[in-house]
């Protein structure tokens, strides 16, 4: 894990030092897509080598988080149009064999109508969910300029705490991931409790209504 890690900061290095800027929008749209490229190593590292190292003020973290934000909005698009077009379309017909039915895809467009805002917002403080919150929202449709507005909203807000972090802490901002890396695997955890208590719920049901025939 910590030779993958120096590989990734070696080309998060090599990215900036060969064409600065575009090079935080490039990996922050990977990170939305990719999720091994983290933006926990991305941003902070522009804020070190692309603001503190230069010699800039501190306000130029806004461009950081503007540029990681702008990254992680054209990834998330990506992933929506996947979730819509492709996504979609695959569970309507064959969702039934993942056990994911119609009713279930109308129960999720009405919660995303419902409660999308938040969801996609708050989704995109939080290490892991923040990559994976594009997907569902393409498969409910949710309606795409509220969408536009949260995830930029919110990858800017993540974007420029993790950037203002690596300009203040400077050449150990790796302390910063270092810090937030044990929140990864609980997360993850906690996705796939809530994915088996939603396949034991789904089988259960089922069995209750092959008993009512």
């Amino acid at each position: 894990m910590e030779t993958l890690e120096h590989q990734i900061l070696e080309l998060i290095a090599r990215s900036y030092d060969a064409i600065g800027w575009p090079g935080v929008v490039a990996l922050m749209a990977i990170e939305s897509v990719f999720f091994p490229i983290p933006s926990e190593a991305v941003m902070p590292l522009a804020g070190w080598m692309l603001v503190e190292a230069k010699g800039l003020s501190v306000w130029f973290v806004l461009l950081a988080g503007l540029f990681g934000a702008l990254g992680s909005l054209i990834g998330a698009i990506a992933i929506y149009a996947i979730g819509l077009f492709g996504g979609r379309p695959l569970l309507e017909k064959y969702g039934r064999y993942v056990l994911i039915s119609r009713d279930d895809l109308e129960v999720a467009d009405r919660w995303f109508e419902r409660y999308g805002v938040w969801a996609v917002f708050i989704s995109r403080l939080i290490p892991v969910a923040r990559s994976l919150i594009s997907l569902p929202a393409g498969i409910a449709r949710m309606h795409l300029l509220p969408f536009l507005i949260l995830t930029f909203l919110g990858s800017f807000i993540w974007s420029t705490g993790l950037a203002l972090g690596g300009y203040l802490l400077g050449s150990n901002w790796e302390t910063l991931r270092d810090h937030m890396r044990p929140f990864d695997l609980p997360i993850i955890a906690l996705l796939a409790v809530l994915v088996l208590v939603y396949v034991y719920l789904k089988l259960k049901r089922r069995r209750a209504s092959s008993g009512d025939k």
